[in-house]
């Protein structure tokens, strides 16, 4: 299982999403008397003179983490049947990547939802955590992709 490819993929996949899901910032909006952070957990309003939270509101962004995180662990934990650990792969990469679409399009039009004037978007490190996630995702599918042909060549053989 160790000598396989997609399994240091998966792994990387799992500790990069972990790392997002427990508390660091996907992005913020930022104007001259507030600071809104959004993370896993929700969005946070900050006071920008004495940093003290304003409102805060839950958003369960950290589901979606946490069931992909939980689904990347199946697919890694199920490498003797390759048939469902192609289709638990193929699975994680088409949710991560709606994800991904979902948390960019939240970063773009996100100040448009929260009905406030923003001088500038900051990315946070949660951002870039998440965003690397995604090749590793689509790296383990070319891995198991490749172990199966592997097997069905090895299969017509005998």
């Amino acid at each position: 299982m160790i000598q396989r490819v997609q399994t240091l993929y998966l792994a990387t996949l799992i500790i990069l999403l972990s790392m997002v899901t427990f508390g660091s910032t996907l992005f913020s909006f930022v104007n001259e008397a507030s600071r809104f952070e959004f993370s896993s957990y929700g969005i946070v309003e900050y006071s920008e003179l004495n940093n003290e939270i304003i409102d805060s509101q839950t958003f369960p962004f950290f589901i979606g983490t946490i069931s992909l995180i939980l689904i990347a662990f199946i697919t890694l934990m199920s490498f003797k049947n390759l048939d469902r650990q192609f289709k638990l792969g193929r699975m994680v990469f088409y949710i991560y990547f709606i994800m991904l679409i979902s948390v960019i399009v939240l970063a773009t039009f996100g100040d448009s939802m929260l009905d406030v004037e923003t001088n500038r978007r900051e990315m946070g490190l949660g951002f870039f955590l998440f965003s690397a996630g995604f090749p590793f995702s689509f790296l383990a599918n070319t891995g198991i992709k490749r172990d199966r042909a592997l097997l069905n060549s090895l299969d017509r053989l005998r």
